[in-house]
């Protein structure tokens, strides 16, 4: 396969890109090639809530230029003499691994290698990354149904696995958009006795109910939601990252020895909560971030195993900027996922 290619993407230069439209297609300096990396050829790639953040410098750690996107599929087209388990030609994905947790890990985007080249994403025709957070696609999954796999389900298969999702348990899953549809789609192929979607609309129930969920709650609807429901679940994914998170009423959801995991990521501090619950009923309160490269690979093979599909609304890369704004609107059901037209198929 040539490797006579050019590194060009979608590049944010600051950070009002996203509310003026104007992400520009640019070349690209990719990280320094060593013979531990693999070069992508990029068909298809989701748009996440973390690349608004990052455009918007939302988190406060953005590193302007900027090439978003983390749920990459494509093609690898050049492959180090020290990679393992990767040909040229090969349908691969780019993951995380638990170097989320560690001081000083790179991102697949806005991230510093040690040589000082940075990390750039997969609003773009190429990418450049370590082999080390390199895989196969199964063939049994589309690219565009395994892409937004590659942060946002993982994202939610991560705790429900780790936090024992599965026969005999019943599982919440609060906010029903694009995690939070990962959320049931998983809750449900890892075996939960019941699945409980949790949303403030009504809007959503019907699709909820389609993906897997056995009951679904409004909360603007039923004040009473919160004491209607006490102690009715085993373990809590909340999804939600708007700071005014109803914690209080979301612990009172659980059981004793309950486990409650926040994955929304809010801009700004969540609200206090009462600490009884913690005491008298031994909850536990934790977070997750991502997942590693082997639970990814289960997740996958999970997904194609039990038929798991991600529900998306395609969109042409190069109407990246029309496509954030659906985002920001709150449009897909559930996943936006960019499609590089001129390389599918190829």
């Amino acid at each position: 396969m040539s490797t006579h290619y050019s590194f060009k993407g979608w590049v944010g230069l600051s950070k009002d890109c996203v509310e003026k439209q104007n992400l520009v297609y640019m070349d690209i300096e990719p990280k320094t090639f060593t013979e531990d990396d693999v070069d992508i050829r990029i068909t298809h790639c989701g748009i996440c809530g973390s690349d608004v953040h990052t455009l918007t410098n939302g988190w406060g750690d953005t590193r302007y230029p900027t090439v978003a996107g983390h749920e990459i599929v494509g093609t690898a087209v050049k492959v180090g003499k020290n990679v393992q388990g990767i040909k040229v030609g090969d349908r691969v994905g780019c993951k995380d691994d638990n170097e989320n947790y560690c001081n000083g890990m790179v991102r697949t985007y806005n991230g510093k290698y040690p040589d000082g080249s940075k990390s750039s994403g997969g609003y773009a025709d190429y990418t450049r990354v370590p082999s080390h957070f390199v895989f196969k696609i199964p063939d049994e999954l589309p690219s565009e149904i395994a892409a937004p796999m590659l942060c946002g389900g993982i994202t939610v298969f991560s705790p429900l696995k780790r936090n024992g999702c599965g026969p005999g348990k019943t599982v919440g899953i609060i906010g029903i958009g694009g995690l939070g549809h990962f959320g049931v789609l998983f809750a449900k192929a890892l075996g939960a006795d019941k699945i409980i979607a949790i949303s403030r609309k009504s809007n959503k129930a019907d699709d909820a109910l389609a993906m897997g969920a056995d009951a679904y709650v409004a909360t603007d609807d039923d004040p009473n939601w919160a004491s209607k429901h006490a102690n009715t679940l085993d373990l809590i994914v909340c999804t939600v990252n708007s700071p005014k998170l109803p914690i209080d009423s979301h612990l009172q959801l659980l059981r004793h020895h309950g486990t409650f995991v926040q994955v929304g990521a809010p801009e700004d501090s969540a609200p206090g909560f009462n600490m009884f619950p913690l005491i008298l009923k031994r909850v536990k309160i934790t977070g997750s971030f991502i997942g590693s490269p082997r639970e990814i690979e289960e997740m996958l093979e999970l997904a194609a195993r039990k038929g798991v599909r991600s529900w998306v609304n395609p969109w042409p890369l190069e109407k990246v900027n029309d496509a954030l704004q659906a985002f920001e609107r709150g449009e897909p059901r559930y996943r936006i996922v960019l499609v590089n037209e001129k390389y599918v198929g190829k």
